[in-house]
C-alpha cells in the first residue's frame, strides 16, 4: 500500500498522482480525515500514559514517607486513568484499522514515465518482433483448439467433463510440450535466479500483501474450511518469502524464480472469447520476481523483460511489447509492460508476460525490510516480476505457428531437448 505519511506530508500530490489512474480521490480524502483523528486520539492517550507515569512516581515517593493512605488515593486515581487510557487506546487501534482497510483498496501510485490513458486502448505499442501479418499460410491459420484436437494432444471435453468449463486435460505430447515449455522457461533463467518450489495454497496475509485480497476476491479460488487460497500466480507466495523480516542491503537484489499451478476464476470474463487455451482456470507457469533496492529497480525491471522477450523469440514466435496506460494499470503496479504473442490460428494478440514494478507497495503490506549499508534504520525493499514463461497461450500460438501444410507441428528447436528426441507432433 501506500506511504501513509507521503499522504499526510503531500495530500494534493498524493492525490493527484493516484488521480491519474481515475480513482482515489474520495478514499484518500476519508483517510486524511481519520489519521488526524487518529493523532487526536493517541495524543490523548499519550498524555494520560504520562500522567499515570506522574502519578506512580508520586505514589512511590509517598510510600517511602510513610504516607500511605494518600498514596492509596493517587493509586485508585491511577487506576480511573488507566481504565480510561485503555478506552481510548482502543478507539485508536480502530481508527487505525480502519486507514488500513481503506489504503489496502487505494492503488499504487503509477510512475512519471507511466503513460496517459484511461483503459487498453490506450496502452503503447513499443515495438512488434518477428511479426508479418502478410506472411502466415492457410495452414497456420487454423486455431489450435481444432488442430491440437485433430491430433490429440489436447482434449478439452474430458478436462470439462473432470472439473467443468474452462478447465482442459493435455493429452500425449500435448502433455509433454507442456512439460518441455516449463523446463525450458527455467533453465534459461537458471543463471541468476534461484529456484523455489512455494506451496500452492497459502493464507489470507499471504494474498493481501500482494495486492490480490481484497480487491480480486470474486477471482480467487478460496478453501473456506481451512482458509486457504489457492494462488493465482508463483508472485504470491514468492512476494512474501521474507515477510516480516529483515534483510541486508547485501543480499539484494534477490533473484527467485518458480514453476507453480495457477488458479483463476476469470470472474470477469463473461462475454470473451474463452475457447480453447484463450482463457482457463488452471494453467503452469514460471514466474521470476525480485526484491531489490529503489536504485536496483530499473535494471531489475529491464532485466526481467530482456528474459522474458527473449522466451518467446527464442521459440519463434511473433509478440509486441505494451507500454500500460495509467488507466489499465494494475491495482498494485507502478509501471508494467506487457508482452502479448501473436497467434495466427486465433488470429489474436495473446498476453503472456505482465513485467511489473510495484515500487514499495507491495512489500509495505508484506512488511519486508533491509538495512541500507552505512545507515541507522531500515527501510521498505522494492518488488519486481514477471512471467519468463506462461504455458496455455504459448502453447497456443506454438501450436498455430509451427504447424505444417501437413498438420503437423514441428517443434521448435529450443524445446526439443526435452521433448524425448521428438521433432515433430503428428
Amino acid at each position: 500500500m501506500i506511504d501513509l505519511r507521503n499522504l499526510r506530508n503531500d495530500p494534493e500530490g498524493v492525490i493527484k498522482a493516484i488521480g491519474r489512474r481515475g480513482e482515489g480521490r474520495e478514499a484518500l480524502d476519508e483517510v486524511i480525515k481519520l489519521d488526524i483523528q487518529q493523532r487526536e486520539v493517541a495524543a490523548q492517550r499519550d498524555e494520560i500514559r504520562n500522567q499515570i507515569k506522574t502519578l506512580s512516581a508520586e505514589v512511590g515517593k509517598l510510600h517511602k514517607d510513610g504516607r500511605g493512605e494518600e498514596a492509596a488515593e493517587l493509586q485508585n486515581e491511577s487506576r480511573e486513568l488507566g481504565k480510561t487510557e485503555e478506552e481510548i487506546n482502543d478507539k485508536a487501534d480502530q481508527i487505525a484499522d480502519e486507514i488500513r482497510n481503506i489504503l489496502l483498496s487505494v492503488p499504487n501510485i503509477p510512475s512519471p514515465e507511466c503513460p496517459e490513458g484511461k483503459n487498453e486502448e490506450d496502452n503503447v505499442v513499443l515495438r512488434y518482433e518477428n511479426f508479418d501479418e502478410g506472411s502466415y499460410q492457410e495452414h497456420q491459420r487454423v486455431p489450435h483448439w481444432e488442430a491440437a484436437k485433430e491430433l490429440g494432444i489436447l482434449d478439452i471435453e474430458r478436462g470439462t467433463k473432470l472439473s467443468g468449463a474452462m478447465f482442459v486435460m493435455y493429452t500425449g505430447l500435448g502433455a509433454t510440450l507442456c512439460r518441455a515449455l516449463i523446463q525450458y522457461g527455467l533453465d534459461r533463467n537458471a543463471d541468476t535466479y534461484t529456484e523455489i518450489r512455494p506451496p500452492t495454497l497459502v493464507k489470507t496475509e499471504t494474498m493481501v500483501s500482494t495486492g490480490h485480497l481484497p480487491k480480486f476476491v470474486d477471482d480467487a479460488y478460496h478453501l473456506e474450511r481451512d482458509d486457504l487460497w489457492a494462488i493465482p500466480t508463483a508472485e504470491v507466495p514468492l512476494t512474501s518469502l521474507a515477510r516480516d523480516e529483515i534483510l541486508e542491503e547485501s543480499e539484494l537484489p534477490m533473484k527467485l524464480m518458480a514453476h507453480t499451478s495457477c488458479f483463476r476464476r476469470e470472474a470477469g470474463s463473461a462475454g470473451r472469447d474463452t475457447r480453447g487455451l484463450l482463457r482457463v482456470h488452471e494453467f503452469d507457469k514460471v514466474e521470476l520476481l525480485a526484491y531489490a533496492t529503489p536504485e536496483q529497480s530499473p535494471e531489475i525491471h529491464e532485466d526481467i523483460l530482456n528474459r522474458a522477450e527473449s522466451a518467446v523469440a527464442d521459440l519463434g514466435l511473433a509478440y509486441r511489447v505494451l507500454d500500460l496506460c495509467t488507466g489499465d494499470l494494475g491495482a498494485s503496479s507502478a509501471r508494467t509492460f506487457d508482452i502479448e504473442v501473436y497467434a495466427p490460428g486465433s488470429d489474436q494478440w495473446l498476453e503472456v508476460s505482465s513485467v511489473s514494478w510495484f515500487s514499495d507497495y507491495q512489500a509495505r503490506r508484506a512488511n519486508v525490510r533491509y538495512r541500507p549499508d552505512g545507515e541507522k534504520g531500515t527501510a521498505i525493499v522494492n518488488t519486481l516480476n514477471g512471467s519468463g514463461l506462461a504455458v496455455p497461450r504459448v502453447w497456443a500460438a506454438l501450436i498455430e505457428t509451427w504447424r505444417q501444410p501437413d498438420g503437423t507441428i514441428e517443434i521448435p528447436e529450443p524445446l526439443q531437448p526435452y521433448m524425448r528426441g521428438i521433432t515433430t507432433i503428428g
